[in-house]
């Protein structure tokens, strides 16, 4: 079996959930041992919701400052390669994974594959969304140690759970390197970030305005677990804020399902959310291109079927 390490990422004191379709990833359906490893200080209190995914092996990383030097941390994770023997290790494509995955990869001088939505160990390849979402390409990475970040929610989670032991690991690293994290201003929203939402319903200028943005506000909370995100054209009307815009130049999402209300299916946009799960499109044109891209397709207004559907959520 090899050894594959998976950086895993809590954020406000929550574990994300979708870290766990990276441990499922890096498990490969029991072909490997997953080292999952912890740098908030919280691996005992993570340690049964990693296990149930397949993680074996909780590894508490620390040392003096990691928390506010991505450098430091980039620096335990090779530490960690070597004293596990790692020959993988994985992490979220999201704004950490992507500044620390990057970090190590030029301090260990290997090649890193960013934003994968599928990663085969014994293969040494990588699956990419390329040119706009129209192609996967497979990339293999010629090293010893296969580094990848992978998109949220791209693979599906599996419950696998192992029995688990929590390893202490405190490597003789010195940092804080070139960058030290000093602040972190947060937005003040208490909204789902669309990175992590398993449902996704979006809106596109055909909304019309900022305050048109409430209907799908309370078809999202009718949903649940449900996120709001905007299309470029909506974010440049002014409607929607640029964090929640999805597309080439916004966000790339994974979500189970997919709501797009008044999108045209541009090809940028679509390159944002072409890994969705299910896509359901809801467009006046009947012509619209989305329509050649999606699972289930209405042809409506939107300012009557949104409705329509929050007010069936509700009932059932």
């Amino acid at each position: 079996m090899a050894n594959i390490g998976v950086l895993i990422e809590i954020e406000g004191g929550e574990l994300k959930a979708t870290n766990f379709g990276v441990i499922t990833a890096a498990s490969e359906q029991g072909k490997n041992d997953v080292y999952a490893i912890v740098m908030e200080g919280a691996a005992e209190a993570v340690k049964d919701q990693l296990s149930a995914y397949g993680a074996g092996k909780i590894v508490a990383a620390d040392a003096d400052g990691l928390a506010a030097s991505p450098d430091l941390q980039a620096a335990v994770l090779g530490a960690a390669i070597q004293e596990y023997s790692l020959v993988g290790l994985v992490g979220l494509a999201s704004a950490r994974g992507r500044d620390v995955f990057a970090r190590l990869a030029a301090a260990q001088g290997l090649p890193m594959a960013a934003d994968c939505v599928a990663v085969d160990f014994a293969a040494k390849t990588v699956q990419k969304s390329h040119f706009s979402g129209k192609t996967v390409a497979t990339i293999r990475l010629d090293a010893e140690v296969v580094l990848a970040t992978i998109r949220p929610n791209a693979i599906e989670p599996v419950n696998a759970p192992v029995e688990a032991e929590v390893l202490q690991f405190a490597p003789a690293v010195s940092g804080p390197g070139r960058v030290s994290i000093v602040e972190a201003k947060l937005s003040g929203s208490d909204k789902m970030d669309l990175t992590e939402a398993g449902v996704i319903i979006t809106g596109g200028r055909p909304i019309g305005s900022a305050e048109n943005y409430k209907i799908l506000e309370e078809c999202a909370a009718a949903l649940g677990s449900a996120a709001v995100g905007a299309s470029r054209a909506a974010v440049d009307a002014g409607f929607a804020p640029h964090s929640m815009q999805v597309g080439q130049t916004g966000k790339t999402v994974s979500p189970k399902l997919y709501i797009g209300c008044g999108l045209s299916g541009s090809v940028q946009h679509f390159a944002g959310m072409k890994t969705s799960k299910v896509i359901v499109a809801i467009n006046t044109d009947k012509d619209a291109p989305i329509f050649e891209k999606c699972d289930y397709g209405i042809i409506g207004d939107l300012f009557e079927v949104v409705p329509a559907l929050t007010e069936a959520l509700k009932e059932k």
